[in-house]
């Protein structure tokens, strides 16, 4: 399809971004924060991809990767012109409160910490847990996501989860 989709196939384009809008959106989201600026980044991402998918070359990277890439590129730049980060709106690791007030309560008061600890890691840290974590996304698609090698990823992958630990108080490693 990526193949049909570089020879200007408009149909193979539009099968693709059904097939990975949702991907790229959450991508996005992650680290935006905002639906209306993550939509408007998306339909950016796939605009630039459809201009350049003619200089996509095939590698040992998944097409989604490149996505990725470019889908980053366009974060970092609107980073650029934010001059505060919005807090981070995600359904973190959803718990099974099975209507428990108490436990909803508790669930909502942990998500709300992991969010601020998550917030506090700067640069690759804050990226690969968001990758990692909450995209579901494998240690070879995040290094060719940022231009590493897997090790890499892995090292700033377990510094993240030190650092998180630390800001949260050694609270993770309890249960």
């Amino acid at each position: 399809m990526v193949e049909k989709a570089i020879g200007c196939d408009a149909g193979a384009f539009g099968r693709l971004y059904d097939m990975n809008a949702d991907r790229v959106y959450r991508h996005i989201y992650y680290r935006v924060a905002d639906r209306t600026d993550a939509e408007d980044l998306t339909q950016l991402a796939f605009l630039q991809v459809w201009g350049s998918i003619g200089r996509y070359k095939r590698t040992t990277s998944p097409f989604i990767a490149w996505l990725l890439t470019i889908s980053h590129n366009l974060v970092v730049d609107f980073d650029r012109t934010r001059k505060d980060r919005t807090y981070l709106e995600i359904e973190a690791l959803a718990v099974d409160v099975a209507y428990n007030p108490g436990r909803t309560a508790e669930a909502s008061l942990d998500q709300a910490r992991l969010r601020r600890g998550i917030m506090q890691l700067r640069g690759d840290q804050y990226q690969v847990v968001i990758m990692r974590f909450m995209e579901g996304l494998g240690f070879a698609e995040i290094a060719a996501v940022m231009s590493k090698r897997e090790g890499n990823v892995r090292v700033i992958l377990h510094r993240a989860q030190v650092r998180l630990r630390a800001i949260m108080g050694g609270d993770a490693d309890r249960d």
